[in-house]
């Protein structure tokens, strides 16, 4: 059992990690942005209006991550549907934002935390943990989400995560005393 147990795990992680540092990176990059597009904004064309500035940063950094996730994260799971790729991407966006907002109100509200320094890591700490952790698997299992076992270089992972077990190749068919079932040909030739 334990094996088991470590045999899913490690799949998991072999599945995840990959995409994870993508998904950090974009995420880094997409900060930066924000940062950098406010900055500019309040000190330039928009001065004496930060909340349009910090608005319009926002919108410039989502739509980078939008694009970034698109062709490089998740460059293998994108839709043929942009339109509902796109507005599913904003939906956990906002979700997510909603998350790191909750921390704050949190924070705020139910423990009392007045302090703007404990208010700012209620939200840009601990939320954006929280909304970064649901913004990677919305957009793994939601936004992106073709399927996982016909990716390339993730054929074996949820096989491995479930425990079915080996797995059998369809080059493997052939080898005499192989008599495990897959179960991808359990459902493609009707048989259970």
């Amino acid at each position: 059992m334990p094996t088991d147990l470590w045999h899913r795990f490690t799949g998991l992680v072999s599945m995840l990690w990959r995409e994870v540092a993508k998904f950090g990176t974009v995420g880094a990059a997409a900060f930066v942005v924000d940062s950098a597009v406010f900055w500019w904004l309040m000190h330039g064309p928009l001065e004496g209006s930060n909340v349009k500035a910090k608005i319009c940063a926002g919108v410039v950094a989502t739509i980078f991550s939008w694009v970034a996730n698109r062709y490089w994260t998740f460059r293998d799971k994108r839709q043929n549907n942009v339109v509902r790729e796109l507005v599913m991407f904003l939906v956990m966006n906002a979700v997510g934002l909603g998350i790191q907002a909750g921390c704050v109100a949190i924070a705020q509200y139910g423990m009392g935390v007045t302090d703007p320094n404990g208010l700012f890591i209620a939200g840009n700490v601990i939320g954006l943990f929280f909304g970064t952790v649901f913004r990677y698997f919305a957009y793994r299992f939601w936004v992106f989400k073709e399927e996982l076992d016909e990716e390339p270089g993730f054929e074996n992972d949820i096989a491995v995560i479930t425990g079915q077990l080996p797995v059998l190749h369809a080059h493997d068919e052939h080898v005499p005393g192989l008599q495990h079932r897959h179960p991808r040909h359990d459902v493609e030739d009707g048989s259970a």
